[in-house]
């Protein structure tokens, strides 16, 4: 990478600690890892976490899902391994893109498409309203100390960007002043259809935002079966989440 190619923006860096890879930029706040002998994991509890979707959508190869900050591209290269679902993503950072093609095992797929670009300018373009069963929210920046987008309109046209039935998945910080803002934001423009996953040790808080009515006819039943196959199939606590969330099945539209 040339000096002063990415100038304007954060510059990435890397350290690595018993076989994990870790992106920051330029502090000692991780902005992703990856487990080198196996890449395709998602190493960071919260990282899995975002996957809980999946108790509510199975990805067909005719779908498309969104990711907004593509981090060490864990939740890109997930998958894409395990989905035939095509993968859009809209990353600030060029660097960041690059650094992730050199030493994290981006995949260069024809399934993905990586497009440089403010998130809340993304979600704006006509292309991307009404399209995305999934759309994963990672937006922090070297400081890492809340979200760079939390306004009600960035989480409004969150919930434009999704298809008829869509989750979007957010990761916050539970014990940050920012928490109690974006749950609100979130709770305005999902029009109270929210769930909480449990806080994991670094703080993060994984947030679902659900939108249509489908999603609400899920049965118990369902849900603990399809938590139960993304253990089997894909090493996914996803049993805890179920459980975690069904105390909250009040809240599905």
């Amino acid at each position: 990478m040339s000096p002063g190619l990415f100038e304007e923006f954060d510059e990435p860096t890397m350290s690595e600690q018993d076989g994990v890879r870790y992106l920051h930029l330029g502090t000692e706040w991780i902005q992703g890892a990856m487990r080198i002998r196996r890449p395709h994991e998602l190493v960071l509890a919260y990282t899995q976490q975002m996957m809980a979707w999946l108790l509510f959508i199975e990805p067909r190869k005719t779908d498309s899902g969104g990711i907004l900050g593509l981090g060490a591209g864990s939740l890109l290269r997930f998958t894409l391994k395990h989905f035939s679902c095509s993968v859009e993503t809209a990353e600030w950072n060029p660097a960041v893109t690059a650094m992730c093609r050199a030493f994290f095992r981006l995949p260069d797929n024809k399934r993905s498409y990586i497009d440089h670009v403010d998130a809340a300018l993304w979600l704006k373009k006509p292309h991307n309203i009404g399209r995305y069963i999934a759309l994963m929210v990672d937006l922090y920046d070297a400081e890492a100390q809340g979200p760079v987008r939390e306004s009600l309109e960035f989480y409004q046209d969150c919930y434009r960007s999704l298809a008829e039935e869509g989750v979007m998945a957010v990761n916050l910080f539970g014990n940050h002043e920012s928490f109690p803002r974006n749950m609100e934001n979130i709770m305005e423009a999902f029009d109270g259809h929210v769930l909480e996953l449990p806080e994991v040790d670094a703080g993060n808080r994984i947030v679902l935002g659900l939108k249509g009515s489908a999603l609400g006819e899920i049965t118990t039943a369902q849900i603990l079966e399809r938590a139960g196959r993304l253990e089997t199939d894909l090493q996914l606590p996803a049993l805890r989440w179920a459980r975690f969330l069904l105390e909250q099945r009040h809240a599905l539209p």
